[in-house]
């Protein structure tokens, strides 16, 4: 048996072709790529916690990353847009003091338009999501993905694959328009309600102070002396941090709700991002929305998000645009038709109190 040495290159190239990419135009390190290594993992782990999703695939990827490119924070923000969109399921674990976890989605479809499909779900132990009975090719857009078929036949097609349809009121449900200050004083009526709490080891903060173009610089420890109430995260000893209600006096916690508050089926960091938002808009520093030209997209423009967004935002945002290529400060980038910027800057002003920054130009 002849046993032939790859080039680290080469190796790589491969591994995109296996995962399903085109490997001359894709990358290892493209979010196309990472993506779909997040899904194979979760299709051999699930159930299991982020951090073990994102340690098997820096595991398997690392060694074929020759410039060292790929980091974990990079994988967890494609893991996040991976869960608001529905092709994984945050839920508790069904094991008692297990926290909650990541499950597959079943194999499912939305209707984007006539003839256009997001196909949604994760099959277990690697295969693949549609085979090659279905006639078309799948498109990896970022972390989306989709199909085009004929609009009489592509539902048929897709359910004879074992696809079923999620009817699209279902998929973009959101929680009911509110004023900020409502949200947030509800935050503080529940901690005010809350048993006394004790010492919490590596408890991290979700800073108001810090600036909102930076999301991932706004997590601290609490400051001695300071109070007050906070987002929050907790390590647990088995599975995700926890998100977490914290009320911190004279740098200590003294009142603790673990999220979610209401619905366990609802992702508990849908609940902290959307009370973050709130708290951000009451204290005059609002989430930002910006919009810009879109080069070499003409009838389009780009749609840049500086932190993380619900996963009904998320769904939203799916439904009217496209995944497009990031901007260097932003956290993710979309593609957004003229017609559509008027529908998302209301959603996101009414939703979220975020404020938009319309830089002007047109593709």
């Amino acid at each position: 048996m002849n046993i032939t040495a790859l080039s680290g290159r080469e190796a790589a190239r491969r591994t995109v072709h296996a995962l399903g990419l085109d490997a001359t135009a894709t990358d290892l390190i493209s979010p196309e790529a990472i993506c779909s290594s997040l899904r194979r993992a979760a299709s051999f782990l699930c159930p299991a916690t982020p951090r073990e999703l994102v340690d098997a695939v820096i595991e398997a990827l690392s060694p074929l990353d020759e410039s060292s490119l790929i980091t974990r924070s990079q994988l967890a923000a494609q893991l996040d847009l991976l869960v608001a969109i529905g092709d994984l399921v945050e839920l508790p674990s069904q094991r008692i003091g297990g926290g909650r976890k990541l499950y597959l989605a079943p194999p499912s479809y939305v209707t984007k338009a006539p003839g256009r499909y997001l196909l949604l779900g994760v099959r277990p132990n690697g295969v693949p999501l549609l085979d090659e009975s279905v006639g078309a090719d799948v498109c990896h857009d970022g972390h989306a993905r989709s199909i085009e078929l004929g609009a009489e036949t592509g539902p048929t097609q897709l359910q004879a694959a074992g696809v079923h349809e999620i009817n699209l009121e279902d998929w973009r449900r959101q929680p009911s328009a509110n004023r900020a200050a409502t949200i947030v004083a509800a935050m503080h009526q529940r901690l005010d309600g809350a048993a006394q709490s004790g010492p919490v080891s590596d408890l991290r903060i979700l800073d108001p102070e810090s600036p909102v173009l930076h999301y991932r610089g706004r997590w601290r420890p609490p400051a001695d002396g300071e109070s007050g109430d906070y987002i929050a995260r907790r390590p647990q000893a088995y599975g995700a941090d926890l998100w977490c209600l914290v009320r911190i006096e004279s740098g200590a916690p003294r009142a603790l709700i673990d999220l979610p508050t209401d619905d366990p089926a609802v992702p508990a960091c849908d609940e902290a991002w959307r009370l973050q938002a709130a708290i951000d808009a009451l204290r005059g520093r609002p989430q930002l929305v910006r919009i810009r030209a879109a080069g070499g997209a003409p009838g389009s423009r780009t749609l840049d998000l500086f932190g993380p967004v619900p996963g009904w935002a998320q769904r939203y945002l799916e439904l009217l645009g496209h995944p497009g290529p990031r901007a260097r400060d932003a956290l993710i980038s979309y593609r957004i038709p003229l017609w559509a910027i008027g529908k998302l800057t209301e959603f996101f002003t009414d939703m979220l109190w975020m404020h938009v920054k319309d830089e002007g130009g047109v593709a």
